[in-house]
């Protein structure tokens, strides 16, 4: 009853946020429109991106686009942080991690791109300002990983930027594995400190099997694209494990080629959840986000008064801005409307 009384009213919100999702058939028309431009006009009958988009002018580029999208999971972020109450807040500090590792990325593909257009994060400093230690204007200015580095002192990240610095031949996966790999760290030590019990189950389900899967593709990468061995492989994956054991990670990453991979795949709890039919290699993407969705909207429906509904509510609407993206991305390109609609739905 503890429960029912904390979250109920905090379930309600979701829900009617929810119900703005945009459909399938919505989709669908997206798909159809001639150009980038009626897409855009066409966001505009959405109350998640109306505002935002409504003093555009002229077909944006894609980074702009992006901008705005993320721009409205930041402002449900802001709109569900001033209805929750002090309880609920743990659970929303905890995943502002999320938004911070996405700055982090932004700059480091800048710099890693060598793109000569300075990067514009302006319109995430509100955001950022008062909820974390980092500062968008400042990381922007950042035009090599040194001066990134030095622009991350004082805050949680220095270190592990500090050590890649003098890590030889440090890539852009690296850096981003790294981060990867702090973020789940940081969920993992800190769910039992801040949740009931039922929570850290609903919590440990989704971001425990979200590691798994990163796992499993990282394996796959590792395999189909760099060629490396077991040993080589260790090393790149993140040391927790949930529904795939250790000696399930060995026996993956010891695969002696893609096909075994994915037979030894087919009898993991993953396999049998995925819709796809592994002796076909389907894309591993698809697959990751297929058995993601099922696993966030079990843990939504048998958890439905506690965090797992703000988790599965944050999942889903990125689920969203992607497909948006996707979706428009295909327009601007001249994909058949019937291709971008599978395409999106599957990615």
């Amino acid at each position: 009853m503890g429960n029912l009384l904390t979250y109920s009213g905090i379930a309600a919100k979701v829900r009617a946020m929810e119900s703005q999702f945009l459909t399938d058939s919505d989709f669908q028309e997206m798909a159809s429109l001639p150009s980038v431009r009626e897409a855009q006009e066409f966001l505009k009958r959405f109350p998640a991106y109306e505002e935002l988009f409504a003093h555009t002018d002229g077909e944006l580029h894609r980074g702009d686009i992006e901008k705005l999208l993320h721009l409205s999971i930041h402002r449900d972020f802001q709109r569900l942080y001033l209805f929750a109450t002090p309880v609920q807040r743990r659970f929303l500090n905890l995943y502002f991690t999320n938004f911070e590792i996405t700055l982090l990325k932004k700059c480091l593909r800048h710099i890693f791109g060598s793109n000569p257009v300075p990067l514009d994060l302006t319109a995430f400093q509100e955001f950022f300002r008062g909820r974390s230690r980092l500062d968008p204007q400042l990381l922007a200015s950042s035009g090599t990983l040194s001066q990134l580095t030095d622009n991350l002192k004082g805050t949680a990240y220095y270190d592990l930027f500090h050590n890649l610095e003098n890590t030889e031949n440090a890539s852009l996966f690296d850096y981003e594995m790294q981060l990867d790999l702090y973020h789940f760290r940081y969920i993992w030590q800190h769910r039992d400190k801040l949740f009931t019990k039922e929570e850290q189950k609903a919590i440990t389900q989704c971001f425990g099997s979200k590691m798994d899967l990163l796992n499993i593709q990282w394996i796959y990468r590792s395999k189909k694209y760099y060629h490396l061995d077991a040993a080589m492989i260790y090393p790149l994956l993140i040391p927790i494990y949930y529904r795939l054991k250790q000696e399930d990670i060995q026996k993956l990453s010891q695969a002696a080629s893609v096909e075994e991979l994915f037979n030894l795949l087919s009898f993991t709890y993953y396999g049998t959840l995925s819709s796809a039919d592994l002796s076909d290699h389907p894309d591993l993407e698809a697959m990751y986000r297929d058995v993601l969705g099922k696993i966030y909207s079990h843990a939504r429906r048998r958890y439905p008064y506690s965090a797992a509904v703000l988790n599965s509510y944050f999942y889903f609407k990125n689920a969203e801005v992607h497909r948006i993206i996707t979706t428009i991305e295909s327009v601007r390109y001249g994909v058949n409307p019937g291709a971008i609609t599978s395409y999106s739905i599957i990615n």
